[in-house]
């Protein structure tokens, strides 16, 4: 996005892509991807900067309005804080779906051991144990959490990779 500065006011907001009029001269739509940033220059256009979108997942969340500071225009977002109850609520329900989704592919395994009196194999009877402790470990630290920014700030779950997973190869596991 461009914004015109007209005696150090914000005059106009250009969204990229889109044509625009100034000073009665019709610009292109692609005008601002061909221009340079003298012919930017020479109209009063600079470059609008976005701050950093806070989480709607634990913010209502609303822009505030643009600020040109000089050299660019800032449009930087109010962030309040959303219930921590619901908040709360709603991470252990994500964390407890994501390790259903996570052990419901191999159900199966459980499933055969008790019909056939059999067993399954002592490394993914203890991968699913990993799972369901972590999904128990990250509901306690939801739990244990008393402002939104500290259940915001909680890092996502690094789920251990079952028995049989290969590493791409150059990566780390």
């Amino acid at each position: 996005m461009f914004a015109i500065i007209s005696n150090g006011v914000i005059a106009l907001l250009i969204p990229a892509g889109t044509a625009f009029e100034w000073d009665d001269i019709q610009y292109p739509a692609n005008w601002c991807n061909l221009s340079s940033p003298e012919e930017k220059a020479a109209i009063g256009m600079v470059d609008v900067v976005y701050g950093q979108y806070p989480n709607d997942q634990y913010y209502w969340v609303s822009q505030d309005a643009p600020v040109y500071n000089g050299t660019v225009v800032e449009i930087n977002y109010t962030a309040t804080p959303k219930d921590l109850a619901q908040c709360q609520t709603n991470a252990v329900n994500a964390t407890n779906a994501a390790a259903y989704s996570i052990l419901l592919p191999t159900d199966w395994m459980v499933v055969k051991a008790v019909e056939t009196s059999g067993t399954v194999a002592p490394a993914w009877n203890t991968w699913r144990q990993t799972i369901r402790t972590q999904a128990a470990d990250y509901i306690t630290a939801i739990n244990a959490c008393t402002t939104t920014a500290q259940l915001a700030a909680l890092p996502s779950v690094q789920w251990a990779h079952d028995p049989d997973y290969v590493a791409p190869t150059g990566a780390t596991a």
